[in-house]
């Protein structure tokens, strides 16, 4: 079977800086500063630094600070759902919903 999907993906940095400046903004909204997160997360502070200026992160660290965000629950549920755009991706969906490895 020959497979071809159109993607249209959003910019790699405009996720990661979305993700960032969202983190941010629940970590002010909170009233805590990155050293208080970092006590609460277990992830140094630089890193949280790092990740609120320059948008890079280890999925570990990200989730830790989601958690201690109270977050988790929305972690969880990341793609925790099929997406589909056509009836046919919908059909390959469906047909695969149990398959374990790939083609």
């Amino acid at each position: 079977m020959d497979y071809h999907y159109e993607v249209f993906r959003t910019p790699l940095k405009v996720i990661m800086q979305k993700l960032a400046e969202n983190c941010k903004q629940r970590r002010l909204e909170k009233g805590l500063s990155r050293k208080s997160l970092s006590a609460m997360s277990n992830v140094p502070a630089p890193t949280i630094e790092r990740f609120e200026t320059k948008y890079a992160i280890s999925l570990e660290s990200y989730v830790r600070i989601a958690d201690a965000l109270g977050y988790s629950e929305e972690i969880l549920s990341l793609m925790s759902q099929p997406k589909f755009s056509t009836m046919k991706e919908l059909e390959t969906i469906t047909k695969n919903k149990h398959r374990e490895r790939g083609v």
